[in-house]
């Protein structure tokens, strides 16, 4: 299990690698984001793209996929209050590889709760010659280690009423 203590800024993470199909790409089309271009070949082919392409939509969403597979399922996750900076930076096409990564940029415990921290992540996803098809700037909450967050911080009274400090703020 990964707390917010094994997380340092410069980390990288290999997540995962996704080949992305033709069938997958019009399913979620159909489903999420029915634009010709990632419904029909031959709408696609008359369209900026000359070809069908994946919803951005969807690229972002193998990206989580691989993120929960990669990191997230063996840590301490607690959600993630919102991302920044979501870039859809090349068409994605049915046979492409995607390779998923994960970099640090900043942890830091929280002030108000001692039982988590904040991990800011530089996400992206690259295909197989290497190029940058999706990039976003992550923010996740992770548990400290159950030893550490159980010790009060610098000096502060311990809670004996029973309230465990998450009270929504």
């Amino acid at each position: 299990m990964r707390y917010l203590e094994d997380f340092q800024p410069g980390q990288r993470f290999f997540l995962g690698r996704r080949t992305v199909t033709r069938d997958e790409i019009v399913a979620f089309a159909r489903e999420f984001d029915p634009q010709p271009f990632h419904l029909d070949e031959a709408a696609a082919a008359d369209s900026i793209f000359g070809g069908l392409v994946a919803s951005g939509w969807h690229t972002a969403s193998i990206y989580m996929r691989l993120l929960v597979d990669g990191l997230l399922r063996d840590s301490a996750s607690l959600g993630s209050p919102g991302i920044d900076e979501l870039r859809w930076l090349r068409p994605v096409r049915p046979g492409d590889t995607l390779d998923a990564y994960a970099a640090i940029r900043e942890v830091r415990p929280s002030r108000g709760k001692p039982d988590r921290g904040i991990v800011l992540s530089a996400y992206e996803m690259n295909d197989a010659n290497g190029a940058r098809v999706f990039s976003m700037k992550g923010v996740g909450l992770f548990a400290r280690r159950p030893n550490r967050a159980a010790r009060p911080e610098s000096g502060a009274p311990e809670s004996h009423n029973g309230d465990n400090g998450d009270n929504g703020d």
